[in-house]
């Protein structure tokens, strides 16, 4: 059973050290546990090796860990959202180590799975695949990545139970059940807890078995990065009859 705790705070007590690894859930801004990063940027911890999807946009999500200098290497699939981010990077402040998106939804599950490494035909010919030991399979050939494991894995959850368990919303699910499993410790910030049991087990996508400390998410605005929509069809009816 995990330790339940009244904020963010208090959650990560202990957790957090200079030169750690950190893999957080969420893609850009959906599905961040973003009280839990908020309380990593007020702890001043450093050096700090982040392994996400992305690092959100600037001033947002993991934008203010590299705001506040805390990080010193990402390994993350984009980066293109966030232009402090891509400064410090090509100024040299920032190591980054580029995974395409697949392989790093994979490098984190082999890591919770306990597989050390894997191999793919990903990125074989590309920068990507370079100092990387290669094997061919089939007369075809791959290239080896190693599993991730992180010191703490951050997520969040739209509803959670007390034993654990977790429930992702649509999309915010993304990277965070491969996340809260590739965790030594991994803390859970959840919309909605409830007692252990109201969950129905066949919905359940991160068994509680992976969580060792959860908190309950306070309500916040959930910014999208960028917002991209179409007309509703009764506004373009009602233009083309201002039109007409």
């Amino acid at each position: 059973m995990p330790t339940l705790h009244t904020d963010a705070t208090e959650a990560l007590a202990g957790a957090l050290a200079d030169g750690m690894t950190l893999a957080v859930g969420g893609f850009g801004l959906s599905g961040i546990p973003a009280d839990l990063i908020d309380a990593v940027r007020d702890s001043g911890v450093r050096d700090l090796t982040v392994v996400s999807n992305n690092m959100g946009v600037d001033g947002k999500g993991l934008g203010v860990l590299i705001e506040a200098g805390q990080v010193a290497k990402v390994i993350a699939s984009y980066v293109g959202e966030n232009r402090l981010f891509a400064e410090q990077y090509l100024a040299g402040q920032l190591e980054v180590e580029f995974t395409p998106q697949g392989t790093l939804a994979e490098r984190l599950r082999a890591g919770g799975a306990g597989i050390p490494a894997f191999y793919t035909k990903t990125g074989v010919g590309t920068l990507v695949a370079e100092g990387k030991p290669h094997e061919t399979f089939d007369g075809e050939l791959y290239v080896r990545e190693r599993g991730i494991v992180a010191d703490v894995a951050l997520v969040h959850a739209h509803t959670a139970d007390t034993a654990g368990n977790l429930v992702y919303r649509y999309t915010a699910r993304n990277f965070n059940p491969v996340a809260a499993t590739a965790g030594r410790l991994t803390i859970a910030e959840a919309e909605h807890i409830v007692p252990a049991g109201e969950l129905d087990p066949n919905h359940i996508v991160t068994p509680g078995v992976y969580v060792q400390r959860l908190v309950q998410a306070t309500e916040r605005v959930k910014h999208i990065e960028q917002v991209t929509t179409r007309p509703r069809p009764e506004a373009q009816k009602a233009a083309a009859t201002v039109a007409g």
